[in-house]
């Protein structure tokens, strides 16, 4: 029996065609009614340019076939045309909403009656209040009414017996009573009013969601209380009555349908009530970090320690992040959300982010112990102000400082208003060993379900067994669990359980909470908050266009790049928000701080030179063209850097943009390199370093090619720290050579100042470049703690350009870019290297340019999920990752999570590899199947004549996991496209096998349209009419006919008009031999796992009874393998 994957070789290219091609190439010949793709000349001083037809670009932008299993079993596919900037296109209209703020007033009426210390207080809500108003924050939001949450929203989460228990209290003027009702239940007191602001806490909450979903609102804070995490389905417990977060996910899923919510809980008490709602639910991620201490900190639950991680279909949704002792602060926090939390949201791309916002982990806190800066705090919301399309809303839990609670809550609403985190004033402490062993534990029991946490070695028994026999297990992370709360009480009826209710608040030291006030004093006056009005500053002169290459008009730095780039941000209205500033030229001694001045004279000299001189000069030099104003152009170029950098460094702008050429990064200090004359950022950093002082900046270089000019330039200097991420191929790509490895990291005071991560395949995309950030660049970056960010921002590593290879879209850059405003004060200047598609530089530069202004990018498609197999440029991506780690650690203690973990955990999660499980789960065909070794032994003469000639009998077929395995590299190069079929669909029942034609002409025109290029043949009538990618006119004949199944006479596929698929069955063999026979004068090899029947007959049916699976085995797996050639 032949093989159940059937490939178009060499030999038959020319009739398999791409729709792509067929188009292309019947565009000129199609007839008046067909629509032609058109190209469009450019033309820019002496440079012409030629953009691609919009049929070349349609088919670039097809979407990939991509798997999606369904319950059944079945693989549906995804057909159509994706436009790779449609999201760039969609920003278009997004401008920067409003931040909601809702609170009622009354609130501060909730306190405990018979407990004048109680730590939950009316002070915490008043004061926060305060503090916003002081800062001005309140008038600047949309300010939403308040409202109480109606009973059956209440009664979503909560039981009706708890519901009418609060309800009983309202309004009671008996302290004894209240005291002895709250006696039995777990740190609760009730006052008269708590009913009624426990249902406005509630319905406040859902008020603000609901106004993020609507769109009225691009984010919001709800500053509320009493809190609610704690709250469970019929129990009050840690001030909490209704769950207000849980409700406000709950009413987001049934009333908005949404699917993917992230709760974020930094409370430093576990939300034990969240968990529980929510705990078998994989629609809702819940995240929380929170103290612990082995069980011994309240709720004291083992529930709260790390193995908690869902059940069912929640199963890999629940984290928790137990932190063992006291004294946690802002590098402890930082590293939870850069190695877990943020990789984890990205691949779950949620559409709405809520936070939990306890403020007890926050300095000077009796209930938590933690020293988190106030200032901090916007550090952890900002990177997920970008997710979620921006819908995050922030909702008031604890914090009993109220120091610390009201400037640590005044500080998360100003970053949702948009205002620039505020540099931290206190050294980043690093992360501490106890940190360092929960969050890989963490990491190590969701291993298996989430792709983004794979980036980590394995080791099995005997390494460790060799590990511990040379004493060094350093780097081999053991998971353990320690339980040190204590027997856990019997549970017992709610009437028969006691707690005390008076003296429970924790208490300090004298001596300790007059430090900690101190501190947070000294830490208040020192932090910076006042920032420029104008937001972004931005740099261009036309002038710059000169520079332009006299022998080859399509040379890829071309003029256009940065006209195109001007053009869309007028285009898109970014100007007139902007401060434009004057054109200058950078000056020799300015020039100088990067290069020597023979290197200056030089590029002097050549004005005036005649085209044959200046091509016989730019001969010398590695890929680089001269123009007589190329030293002009260059000198405006580096001026309007410095440009920027005055007007961030001096306080009139937040940050710029600098759209210049020609480009710099590979200027060497000697002579220029790679399309580049000056090194404009190597000039702007040392300027200013000496301009103004700067001790500590930044180089983030995303350009596909290393910047070894720079490198080159700074490698030596502790003052400046350089950070490429490049194509490198192992030093195969453009500027070629070692350079640019993992290991090159400086030398002698510079050495750790310099970290290359080098990609040794083409294809990485938004989700390889985002684990970069979030493994090395962002955690190295707080590390360092620059006061100045510039941004090599070359964009030839976006999808569609023609040197670089690999699959960055604008919305990634525009990301990118906001993930590193949270440094330097938002001291960052992006500034134009490469980038040879005009069309993907302009989307991109522009998206960086709208997220420094603020305004929402839509969230990348990272589309990482963990049942998908890895790429091959993920796995290329994580050896990176893992290679640069074990370099750079020696240098950066904050990459103290670069170990290895074990194989498999002992308990409820078994650890198993990752790549192993879904190759599994590809194997739909199986070394044991019906034909896999030519077919059971009764019907191997059956067989046999069945091949076609030239078949080899008795060779055993490949399985699907093998094959794709072997091919997976020519998969990810998309040079291969795995097409799965439908094994069944209702309107197979159309068909007539019985009444089939005596033949079938494939090579027959479109009878509407005449045309011969990628012909459908309707298996209904047996009419024929061409494609969705010429005339559509087969498709609008199904349509109208209603007959749902159509013969490509190109592939031989069919295709569902009704279910959107294509199909693969017995009962359509019949048909596709007549064209097979018409095509390849040969007949069709029977390609299903089932007998071929002499009367024809096949059930249709998807799930078949017992007594049939003989005649058609449901394992069969008809894939399709086509081979697609991109010319």
């Amino acid at each position: 029996m032949s093989s159940p994957i059937v490939t178009r070789r060499s030999a038959q290219q020319a009739k398999i065609q791409t729709r792509a091609m067929v188009k292309s190439k019947t565009s000129a010949i199609a007839s008046s009614s067909a629509t032609l793709a058109s190209s469009t000349t450019t033309t820019t001083g002496a440079t012409t340019v030629t953009t691609a037809s919009a049929a070349l670009l349609e088919a670039k932008r097809r979407a990939r076939n991509m798997l999606k299993a369904q319950k059944n079993n079945t693989i549906a596919i995804q057909d159509g045309v994706t436009d790779n900037f449609q999201n760039a296109i969609i920003a278009k209209g997004l401008r920067r909403g409003a931040t909601a703020l809702i609170f009622d007033e009354s609130m501060s009426q909730h306190r405990c009656l018979w407990d004048d210390t109680h730590q939950e207080r009316p002070e915490r809500f008043t004061r926060t209040l305060e503090r916003c108003r002081e800062l001005k924050l309140v008038e600047r939001c949309l300010q939403l009414p308040s409202r109480v949450a109606s009973k059956a929203e209440i009664l979503k989460l909560h039981s009706d017996e708890h519901y009418d228990r609060l309800e009983s209290t309202a309004g009671v003027q008996d302290p004894d009573a209240m005291e002895e009702l709250s006696s039995h239940y777990d740190a609760i007191y009730i006052h008269p009013s708590t009913f009624k602001l426990s249902l406005l806490a509630s319905g406040s909450t859902i008020e603000l969601v609901e106004h993020l979903l609507t769109g009225k609102a691009q984010n919001g804070m709800a500053i509320i209380r009493p809190p609610g995490h704690h709250a469970m389905k019929s129990e009050f417990n840690g001030y909490c009555y209704f769950n207000n977060v849980a409700l406000a996910a709950q009413h987001a899923l049934d009333a908005h349908k949404l699917q993917r919510i992230m709760i974020i809980d930094y409370d430093v008490h576990h939300g034990q009530g969240t968990q529980r709602f929510f705990y078998n639910d994989a629609r809702v991620l819940y995240f929380s970090i929170h103290r612990y201490e082995h069980g011994s900190f309240w709720p004291n639950l083992p529930e709260s320690d790390y193995h908690a991680i869902g059940a069912g279909a929640g199963l890999g949704y629940n984290f928790n992040v137990p932190l063992n002792k006291k004294g946690m602060g802002n590098g402890d926090y930082m590293a939870i959300f850069q190695q877990l939390l943020l990789p984890v949201a990205i691949e779950f791309q949620p559409e709405l982010i809520i936070v939990s916002a306890g403020y007890d982990a926050a300095l000077g806190c009796p209930e938590g112990e933690m020293e988190v800066t106030p200032a901090c705090y916007p550090h952890l919301l900002n990177p997920l102000l970008q997710l979620a399309n921006g819908r995050v809303a922030v909702v008031l839990e604890g914090g009993y400082c109220v120091e610390s609670l009201e400037e640590g809550a005044a500080l998360t609403l100003r970053a949702l208003l948009g205002d620039p985190c505020p540099p931290l004033v206190e050294r980043l402490e690093l992360p501490s060993e106890e940190l360092r062993e929960a969050l890989l534990n963490s990491i190590c029991v969701h291993r298996p379900y989430w792709r983004c946490l794979q980036l980590q070695q394995t080791y099995g028994p005997e390494e460790y067994a060799a590990a511990a026999g040379d004493n060094d297990v350093s780097l081999l992370h053991c998971v353990r669990r320690i339980w040190l709360g204590g027997e856990l009480p019997p549970a017992l009826p709610q009437s028969e359980q006691r707690y005390p209710t008076r003296g429970t608040s924790a208490q300090l030291e004298p001596q300790v909470v007059a430090a900690s006030a101190a501190r947070l004093q000294r830490l208040r006056n020192e932090t910076q908050l006042l920032v420029p009005a104008m937001r972004v500053c931005y740099a261009y002169d036309p002038e710059m266009l000169e520079h332009c290459n006299l022998h080859d008009s399509s040379h890829p730095e071309q003029p256009l790049r940065i006209r195109r780039i001007h053009q869309m941000h007028e285009s898109y209205e970014l100007l007139d928000r902007m401060q434009l500033l004057k054109p200058r030229a950078a000056t020799t001694d300015e020039i100088c701080l990067a290069h020597t001045r023979s290197h200056v004279n030089t590029v002097r000299r050549l004005q005036g030179r005649s085209p044959e001189e200046l091509q016989q000069l730019s001969s010398g030099y590695n890929s680089v063209y001269l123009h007589t104003e190329t030293f002009k152009c260059a000198t405006l170029a580096s001026g309007a850097v410095l440009q920027a950098v005055d007007s961030v460094m001096s306080g009139e702008t937040r940050c710029g943009i600098c759209n210049v050429r020609p480009p710099g990064h590979h200027a060497e200090p000697d002579k220029p390199h790679g399309f580049c004359i000056l090194n404009n950022v190597a000039i702007a950093a040392q300027y200013a370093i000496r301009e103004y002082g700067l001790e500590r900046v930044l180089i983030v270089d995303w350009d596909v090619h290393h910047g070894n000019g720079t490198q080159h330039i700074f490698e030596s200097n502790p003052k400046v720290l350089y950070m490429s991420l490049h194509r490198y191929e192992h030093g195969a790509f453009f500027p070629k050579g070692p350079d640019g490895n993992f290991d090159k990291v400086g030398l002698n005071e510079g050495r750790g100042f310099n970290v290359n991560i080098p990609w040794n395949k083409k294809g990485m995309g938004d989700l390889e470049y985002a684990l970069a950030f979030q493994q090395l660049i962002l955690p190295i970056a707080y590390e360092f703690n620059p006061q100045l960010v510039l941004v090599s921002a070359g964009f030839d590593a976006a999808i569609g350009d023609p040197l670089g290879g690999c699959k960055l879209t604008p919305e990634g850059y525009g990301l990118f870019t906001h993930w590193l405003s949270a440094l330097a004060g938002g001291r960052v200047i992006v500034c134009l290297e490469g980038g040879y598609n005009v069309h993907s530089i302009a989307y991109a530069m522009t998206m960086c340019t709208k997220a420094l202004l603020g305004d929402p990018i839509p969230t990348p498609q990272f589309g990482a999920a963990a049942q998908r197999p890895a790429t091959v440029a993920f796995q290329s991506c994580v050896e990176t990752l893992q290679q640069c780690v074990q370099t750079q650690r020696e240098f950066w203690r904050s990459l103290m999570f670069g170990c290895k973990l074990p194989q498999c955990t002992v308990g409820e999660n078994n650890n198993e590899d990752f790549l192993a499980a879904t190759m599994d789960q590809l194997s739909i065909s199986n070394d044991d199947a019906l034909g896999a070794a030519g077919g059971v032994d009764s019907d191997a003469g059956h067989a046999a004549q069945e091949r076609p000639s030239g078949s080899k009998p008795k060779v055993k077929v490949k399985t699907l996991s093998e094959f794709m395995e072997e091919h997976k590299e020519l998969l990810e190069r998309q040079e291969m496209f795995a097409v799965y079929p439908l094994k069944s669909c209702p309107h197979l029942s159309q068909l007539r096998p019985e009444l089939a034609p005596q033949s079938i002409d494939a090579d027959a025109a479109c009878v509407d349209c005449g045309s011969t290029a990628e012909n459908w043949f309707c298996l209904s009538c047996w009419r024929i009419g061409c494609g969705r990618y010429i005339n559509e006119h087969m498709e609008q004949h199904c349509r109208l006919a209603q007959h749902a199944l159509a013969l490509s006479l190109s592939d031989l596929s069919v295709w569902c008009y009704e279910c959107s698929a294509y199909l693969d069955h017995p009962l359509l063999h019949v048909y596709q031999n007549l064209a097979h026979l018409h095509k390849f004068k040969e007949d069709m090899p029977w390609t299903h796992s089932c007998r071929k029947r002499a009367d024809g007959c096949y059930s249709t049916s998807a799930s078949q009874p017992d007594e049939q699976q003989d005649d058609c085995s449901s394992s069969s797996s008809n894939y399709y393998i086509q081979l697609e050639r991109h010319d």
